[in-house]
């Protein structure tokens, strides 16, 4: 049995493997092939200490999918709300027979302080600024399944890059597969070291200016301002103006770039209506659906090895609970 907890370290060939497990995952997530039964008699517990619509929703469908149960647990209404901790909590769950932990809070390292504290695979569906590596996994995916291939390609993610995990895995991801990543926002929310934060053969430039940072991309991926981290005082008024993509700038772009976003969306700022709906260019919705298989490909492959002693499945020399507060 296996963590899954970040993308940082994760082995070129390993990170492939998952993601053609994913694309293969597609027709069932999409509900024109048949279900599996590769989780029958498991029951997953989704541990969600932050609001989720999407990753937490396709947790669930994922483990139907393959034929298992799932439950899950939120602040509101579990004992978190009185004081428990959560590596308590997560102890606990683990002595009602689950298979895996899926866990999300707004603590970095959070999911790799559940992991240490259990022996049952943890995956961590997002924690605090750290990572979301089952995000990363189905952005990559979704690409892939566009370009075939992301080595050489240009991606540009754009928005609020110091408070996202999604950008630091997506960034892991594709860096590792050989991609040029270019980081836009102000300064305020992206630094020059974020340029220092992986060691895969793709690039990372950290760049303030939206138009230029445009050039010769192949994909968008816009992120949305987090102001429950705080991030709002980093903003200004006119950070539409600078940073929205809006049907001007996307006009400029070649025609087959195509946009994508994590969610959830503050449409008419980051991005907008006619942008997100773009029949011809956006992939968001795309995006949902690898999630879906994403995180089948991941559940499958932590609980397919029979041994007593779980092992991360990513580089043991990878920063531990990798706090990457740059």
């Amino acid at each position: 049995m296996s963590d899954f907890l970040t993308i940082a370290g994760m082995p070129r060939q390993e990170l492939l493997r998952l993601i053609a497990a994913t694309q293969k995952n597609v027709p069932i997530a999409e509900g024109r092939s048949p279900n599996r039964t590769t989780l029958s008699g498991r029951v997953i517990a989704n541990l969600f200490f932050e609001d989720s619509t999407r990753t937490r929703c396709s947790f669930e469908t994922a483990v139907h999918r393959l034929g298992g149960q799932v439950f899950n647990l939120t602040p509101s209404g579990s004992s978190i709300s009185k004081g428990e901790s959560l590596v308590d909590t997560a102890r606990n769950i683990e002595c009602m027979g689950v298979a895996a932990i899926v866990v999300r809070c707004a603590v970095s390292g959070g999911a790799k302080m559940v992991a240490d504290g259990v022996k049952c695979p943890v995956i961590n569906a997002g924690d605090g600024r750290h990572e979301h590596p089952t995000q990363a996994i189905l952005d990559v995916s979704t690409l892939i399944e566009e370009f075939g291939s992301v080595e050489g390609r240009t991606v540009a993610i754009v928005g609020d890059i110091t408070n996202s995990r999604v950008a630091r895995s997506v960034t892991h991801a594709l860096s590792t597969l050989g991609a040029h990543v270019r980081l836009v926002g102000p300064p305020t929310l992206v630094s020059k070291s974020f340029e220092r934060i992986t060691q895969g053969p793709g690039t990372v430039l950290a760049i303030s200016n939206l138009d230029s940072a445009l050039d010769g991309v192949d994909a968008v991926m816009m992120l949305r301002v987090q102001f429950e981290r705080a991030a709002g005082g980093a903003v200004s008024s006119d950070y539409r103006q600078m940073f929205g993509l809006t049907p001007q700038r996307i006009a400029k772009l070649a025609p087959h770039v195509i946009i994508l976003h994590p969610g959830p969306m503050n449409r008419g700022i980051e991005i907008d209506d006619r942008v997100a709906d773009d029949p011809q260019r956006s992939r968001i919705l795309r995006q949902v659906t690898h999630g879906v298989a994403a995180r089948m490909a991941v559940l499958e492959m932590v609980l397919s090895e029979t041994t007593s002693e779980k092992s991360p499945v990513t580089n043991s020399n990878s920063p531990a609970e990798h706090r990457i507060e740059v």
